[in-house]
């Protein structure tokens, strides 16, 4: 009888804990979905875009990542162009956060292109879609105040200073367009290792051991940007 008793009870117990499991569960659930955010869209969009470009980016594709619905989306950033827009005007925030390192002007100058070739870099995908919009100008206005700034306090005004910091933006992006363009080329035949000998490069073996390494874009990058910015601003250049 007893048992018979109880066993009723141990039934309407673990009822009773499946059903709290399963609101907590669905609360749980809830408030996942509640907490999703347009940075968290955003943040989605862009890893898109960067990984496979922005054809790649579509309002499924996106939902599907953040395990949500479509209307989702919507709700949070409106259609894919408006979504695009936040994405690019989102972009142009982050290239703004550039700031001079250093005390010596020509060393806070190289670190403001240092920066902003990084940035570059780190979102290739994300900056082609904001030239494609038609806002190139506009990305590169913080990082040129930037630069207009430090050539002020380096002394220069006016016309050479416009000189001054477009010269170095073009060398910037410049080398910027080379260095990508080299990681996407072919497998080249023949490489640079066997074109480089001591007879083609007129007897000089440094210089041809040299040529036949592959090249160190760092490196190459900062002697040209403090070549430039020393000769720019008429300091000695480095022994």
């Amino acid at each position: 009888m007893s048992s018979q008793a109880s066993s009723p009870e141990r039934g309407a117990g673990g009822s009773a804990r499946r059903e709290a499991d399963g609101s907590a569960r669905r609360a749980a659930d809830g408030s996942a979905k509640r907490a999703l955010t347009r940075g968290d869209v955003l943040d989605a969009a862009a890893a898109i875009v960067k990984e496979q470009g922005p054809r790649a980016l579509t309002m499924r594709k996106l939902a599907a990542e953040l395990g949500t619905a479509v209307t989702s989306i919507y709700w949070h950033v409106g259609n894919r162009e408006e979504l695009l827009d936040a994405l690019v005007e989102r972009t142009v925030a982050d290239l703004g956060e550039i700031r001079a390192q250093g005390r010596s002007p020509a060393t806070r100058i190289v670190s403001v292109t240092r920066a902003l070739r990084a940035q570059l870099r780190g979102h290739p995908h994300l900056v082609a879609m904001v030239h494609e919009r038609g806002l190139t100008e506009r990305m590169f206005q913080p990082a040129t105040q930037a630069l207009v700034h430090e050539v002020h306090a380096a002394g220069l005004r006016g016309t050479q200073a416009a000189e001054v910091v477009r010269s170095l933006l073009f060398q910037v992006v410049g080398f910027v367009l080379v260095e990508r363009n080299r990681e996407r080329a072919p497998v080249q035949y023949p490489g640079d290792e066997s074109l480089w000998d001591e007879a083609t490069a007129e007897h000089d073996p440094a210089l041809a051991k040299g040529l036949a390494a592959p090249p160190d874009p760092e490196r190459l990058f900062l002697l040209s940007v403090r070549a430039m910015v020393e000769g720019l601003l008429g300091t000695r250049p480095r022994a």
